[in-house]
C-alpha cells in the first residue's frame, strides 16, 4: 500500500470515481466502484515511481495527510 495521500471523487462527467495523487504531478486513475478506483491507484503509484526513477527524477517523500484535506 502506497504511503501517498489520495483525493477520491465521484466524477457524474466520467460516470466513475476518479482518484488524483496530489504529491504526484499528473498521477491519477479511476474506477467504476472506489474498491476499484483505489486498487488501479496503487498500480498507478507504482508505474508512476518506476518511470520517475527509470527517468533519473526526483522522487518527493510521502508527506502524509495534507492540510487542506
Amino acid at each position: 500500500m502506497s504511503k501517498y495521500e489520495l483525493v477520491i471523487y465521484w466524477s457524474d462527467e466520467d460516470n466513475a470515481f476518479l482518484v488524483e495523487v496530489p504529491e504526484l504531478p499528473g498521477c491519477m486513475a479511476d474506477g467504476a466502484t472506489y474498491q476499484e478506483a483505489v486498487s488501479n491507484a496503487e498500480i498507478i503509484i507504482a508505474e508512476w515511481l518506476e518511470t520517475a526513477h527509470d527517468l533519473g527524477r526526483l522522487i518527493p517523500t510521502p508527506r502524509g495527510r495534507l492540510l487542506y484535506a
